[in-house]
């Protein structure tokens, strides 16, 4: 039996995974990864004994076969916690989700976001609507759109929410019963509302310590060689613009707007289609401090324009090991795209500002560390031409014996856990 070539891009979760799914099946396979480390986004660094994540990695685990695979891999180094989500809003906090916590809002809102939530849930809807921010409306009433939904989606999204599509909401916008929204309308609702009411964080480390324990049961994972070429007619890989790779299955999760720059030969047709993608990027300023900072939160939402960000979190809430006695940390998320640009020369101190006016820093906080990760792929965006155009080029790719994979890859919003189990999906496609 001829052993075939299988060749990895990428050594975030998706191709750690789909590596270490091969491994397990006895199929070889070798892992390139541009950067000096693995992970991905999903790494974590050492500052001035502070641990800071890119970004807020959070595990979430609808699947036992997920879990049980993290905890394998971590050896107890995994803790649970129960959600402490909040959302900022006409100067109050209420817990997430919105739409079931009305009690903490102003009286005459939350009869509003009550009132039209309960005429649309009594008002069966008649063909499915055309967009996301129709979907908003019909789904919630006028009330819960206008006061949270849309413009803290527009902020997250940065484009006209009309212009959306709504089949990826299923997974990660909750949508209560009519009974659990007026229980909030009376109450603070404590109800496990979505796919992260409980979540997941290692003790120790910080979240990259799952990419690293995934790479330490692998065998030919190769760090510091970008992939600079795919040559479809030769199946071959070109690294670091010199060594030449044969292969006879390919798994992508180089993030698609990349793949065009490398892949030749490349039709007109699926060159237009990548031309068609879209996406946000992401902005994201870790602090380390000194003093206490909002010590039972976990991470806040921030709907109004008054903010730039629009989700600050705490490190120091996920895991005590990874900040100094006596000090916290935070991350923040400022979303930006060609819709709607920032000036990055600016926006630190702006987030600095903006975290002062709302309370969350105060002046017993002493800023002593700062991070900054500017993500250019964040959230791939389902505009109307999504659908055709990753359907073109993953259907070009898989011909070409390209899987692709992960969610820039697949170019899909995914959690921790889908890009693990689209890992798993490749490794599948590989040995089938």
């Amino acid at each position: 039996m001829v052993k075939k070539k299988i060749v990895i891009l990428g050594a975030g979760l998706a191709g750690l995974s789909a590596a270490w799914h091969l491994q397990n099946d006895a199929i070889e396979c070798l892992v390139f990864e541009k950067e000096s480390d693995v992970g991905g986004l999903c790494r974590s660094r050492k500052i001035k004994d502070f641990i800071f994540d890119c970004d807020g990695h959070l595990l979430h685990f609808r699947n036992k076969y997920t879990l049980q695979l993290v905890k394998k891999l971590l050896k107890g180094n995994l803790g649970s916690h129960k959600r402490s989500a909040w959302i900022n809003n006409f100067g109050v906090f209420s817990r997430y989700p919105f739409q079931a916590n009305l009690s903490a809002l102003p009286e005459k809102i939350a009869k509003e976001c009550l009132f039209e939530f309960l005429k649309v849930s009594q008002s069966p809807q008649v063909r499915a609507p055309e967009n996301f921010l129709k979907w908003i409306n019909s789904s919630f009433g006028k009330g819960i759109s206008k006061n949270f939904m849309v413009p803290y989606n527009r902020k997250f999204w940065t484009v006209p929410l009309d212009k959306m599509t709504f089949g990826w909401t299923d997974n990660f916008i909750p949508r209560p019963k009519p009974s659990e929204v007026i229980e909030g309308f009376f109450t603070e609702n404590r109800h496990a509302f979505g796919y992260n009411s409980t979540f997941w964080y290692p003790r120790k480390s910080g979240i990259g310590q799952l990419p690293r324990a995934f790479e330490q049961r692998l065998g030919n994972v190769f760090k510091n060689c970008p992939v600079t070429k795919i040559d479809l007619d030769k199946k071959e890989i070109t690294v670091c613009g010199r060594r030449k790779i044969k292969f006879d299955s390919l798994i992508s999760t180089i993030p698609l707007p990349e793949m065009v720059k490398i892949i030749w030969p490349l039709p007109a047709d699926i060159r237009k289609m990548f031309g068609r993608l879209r996406w946000n990027s992401i902005f994201n300023l870790n602090l380390g401090m000194k003093g206490d900072c909002q010590t039972e939160k976990h991470w806040i939402y921030f709907p109004h324009k008054g903010s730039i960000f629009f989700r600050v979190g705490f490190f120091h809430n996920f895991s005590n090991d990874i900040v100094p006695y006596g000090n916290s940390a935070l991350y923040t998320e400022v979303a930006y795209s060609k819709n709607r640009p920032i000036d990055k020369s600016k926006v630190v101190s702006r987030i600095i500002r903006d975290l002062n006016s709302c309370g969350i820093l105060t002046k017993d906080n002493k800023l002593s560390v700062m991070d900054i990760n500017d993500i250019k792929y964040g959230y791939p965006i389902y505009d109307q031409d999504y659908s055709r155009a990753t359907a073109a080029i993953r259907g070009f790719l898989l011909r070409n014996k390209i899987i692709a994979c992960g969610r820039y890859g697949n170019w899909q919003y995914m959690s921790m856990e889908d890009a693990i189990l689209d890992g798993r999906r490749a490794a599948d496609k590989v040995r089938r």
